[in-house]
């Protein structure tokens, strides 16, 4: 059965506050990094600039990681602007409602999901 109005307004909202959090919280990381950058001195220890490059090597993979969650939410309200939110990208079939509950931003039923990440797609 396919998504009722005021449930697709419902995740759309729901969407744009995650990726309102995201958007923040990408910005603080980068914040982070680049202040970390200029505080860097000659004086440091090599252990300590050892340490300095691994937490910004991990702030920037955690950013990477929101910056592609970033584009499915993206992708998730383009899908609700063209009218096929909640639509399997793959199969075509309708993505259940407790699926879109837990990942809003899915873009496939968890059949095809499977298929794809075995690599059968």
């Amino acid at each position: 059965m396919p998504l009722k109005k005021t449930e697709i307004e419902r995740f759309q909202k729901r969407l744009e506050q995650m990726r309102e959090q995201l958007v923040g919280t990408i910005r603080d990381v980068n914040k982070d990094v680049k202040s970390e950058e200029e505080k860097k001195g000659y004086s440091q220890h090599q252990a300590d600039e050892g340490t300095d490059t691994f937490n910004r090597t991990v702030s920037l993979e955690v950013s990477s990681k929101e910056l592609d969650l970033l584009r499915e939410i993206d992708r998730a309200l383009d899908k609700i602007k063209e009218g096929t939110y909640g639509i399997c990208e793959v199969s075509g079939e309708e993505i259940p409602l407790a699926r879109l509950e837990v990942i809003p931003y899915a873009r496939m039923t968890v059949q095809a999901q499977q298929r794809m990440e075995k690599g059968l797609l």
